[in-house]
């Protein structure tokens, strides 16, 4: 096993030799942070599946149409931060491509578009967008 959480992700990840693993790297990885590996390391396993129930509540709890999760799965900042486009024309990430979050993706029903959520102790973002992240949208951006 090559990882804090034993989800063996690392394994999984095409870009393991260029941080080394959550194990080598203590659950920095990429030189940011892993959700997981620093949970764990706080409340154990047992903390680590009440932080994924308590996010799974509270985004099923936002009342956006569509949105209903039921895992929430580890992704690297740099695959889903997207950049959006603020009302003022500017544009803006909300990741850091050096950290692991929670998150996951849901297609929306009758459309080309799906959501996606990305969560952490420190926020909850909800976005839409098409196929490989094209014209992503803002939907919530919420502190816990």
């Amino acid at each position: 096993m090559i990882s804090i959480c034993g989800t063996d992700c690392c394994t999984k990840c095409d870009r393991l030799s260029e941080c080394g693993g959550c194990i080598k790297t203590d659950g920095h990885p990429f030189g940011g942070s892993c959700v997981a590996a620093e949970c764990i390391k706080k409340c154990g396993t047992e903390g680590y599946n009440a932080l994924k129930k308590r996010l799974i509540n509270e985004i099923n709890a936002l009342g956006i149409e569509g949105l209903e999760v039921s895992d929430l799965n580890l992704l690297n900042g740099f695959f889903i931060n997207l950049e959006y486009t603020l009302p003022s024309g500017q544009t803006a990430k909300f990741l850091d491509d050096k950290n692991i979050y929670f998150g996951n993706q849901i297609e929306k029903k009758g459309s080309e578009r799906c959501l996606g959520v990305v969560a952490c102790n420190e926020f909850i973002l909800v976005c839409e967008y098409s196929g490989f992240g094209a014209a992503p949208e803002l939907l919530l951006y919420k502190k816990r």
